[in-house]
């Protein structure tokens, strides 16, 4: 097997979005001129957008390439026995200038079934929110399919799911079945399963450029849905400086929160897998034998599984998501 020995950058891959804006691009320095660029697709593996390398002697390659290439010393063993040549996480940053429709995502099962897809299981990290920006995530209540009907005929599903203002920093865990929605004004970090598959139940009656509704899911969704709600949906969790703490841990991913404020020697010989840093706050600087890679806020970088210790230096002090699957 062929050993790989660097850091991998990616190029971002921009969406356009009825629901985009500018902050990508005037906050996180991603190149477009467009006025509604909506996601930023940091690491990918869906069919029709593979991430390619932007750095190193790698560069021009594509991650699927790459997996069938290195194998379990990129991805690691155990990924790479239950995957295959497929990568398991889909890395994103999502500005919402206006609100994203309100929508699900089906479990893993019924993904298989209905469109030989993952599910989604995913999670938000707020990174900007504008003044009373919030995030739809749940019911206020358990509720039934009967009364989600009612309301959602009615045009007032609002009134029965729990809407959250956000501030940056805050954490959102949002397994299948969970009905959600990105309010306007908030930039956020995704972490989430290699999916595509949405079902959009709400998108507040708005046509796009053409005077067209965007397509809705109504009868797929009805049997999708997670009826019961939570106490609280915010995700509660600790900073320690200059150590990883751990923010969500699922089957599908673990996502711990390293704030760096001087060098950082890391080890990850504990783990058989890839580790995925993205950064939410400052700039650092990556070092391992002779490879060295920056990134800054809104920038990404996958560590294969077969470097297990390097050093990291805050250029400024800095946050980092730290992502992997156990």
């Amino acid at each position: 097997m062929k050993k790989i020995d660097q850091f991998l950058k990616f190029e971002p891959i921009l969406k356009d979005k009825i629901w985009g804006g500018e902050k990508l691009m005037s906050l996180l320095n991603k190149n477009s001129d467009r006025k509604d660029i909506g996601e930023s697709w940091e690491i990918s593996d869906v069919e029709g957008d593979t991430s390619i390398v932007k750095n190193g002697d790698l560069q021009g390659n594509n991650l699927k390439d790459l997996i069938k290439t290195y194998k379990s010393d990129l991805v690691g063993k155990k990924v790479y026995k239950h995957f295959g040549d497929k990568f398991p996480l889909l890395i994103k940053f999502i500005d919402a200038k206006e609100a994203l429709s309100i929508q699900l995502h089906p479990q893993d099962e019924l993904a298989k079934k209905r469109h030989n897809s993952f599910g989604k299981t995913e999670m938000w990290y707020v990174m900007q929110a504008d003044k009373k920006a919030n995030l739809i995530v749940g019911f206020k209540k358990d509720t039934n399919q009967e009364e989600y009907l009612h309301h959602l005929e009615n045009k007032s599903l609002t009134e029965i799911l729990n809407i959250d203002e956000v501030a940056k920093g805050d954490v959102y865990f949002i397994p299948t079945g969970r009905v959600h929605a990105i309010g306007a004004g908030v930039l956020l970090a995704e972490i989430q399963q290699t999916s595509d598959i949405t079902y959009r139940i709400y998108d507040w009656d708005r046509q796009d450029s053409e005077g067209n509704y965007r397509d809705l899911h109504t009868e797929e969704a009805i049997g999708a849905i997670d009826y019961t709600a939570q106490k609280s949906y915010i995700t509660d969790y600790e900073k320690k400086e200059n150590q990883s703490s751990t923010i969500v841990s699922c089957p599908y991913f673990t996502t711990n929160i390293l704030p760096i404020s001087k060098t950082v020697s890391v080890n990850h010989k504990d783990k058989d897998c890839f580790v995925i840093y993205m950064c939410v706050v400052g700039e650092v600087e990556f070092t391992y034998q002779n490879e060295k890679e920056k990134i800054k806020m809104g920038e990404t970088l996958l560590v294969p599984a077969s470097i297990k210790e390097f050093k990291v230096n805050p250029i400024k002090t800095s946050e980092l998501l730290e992502v992997y699957i156990r």
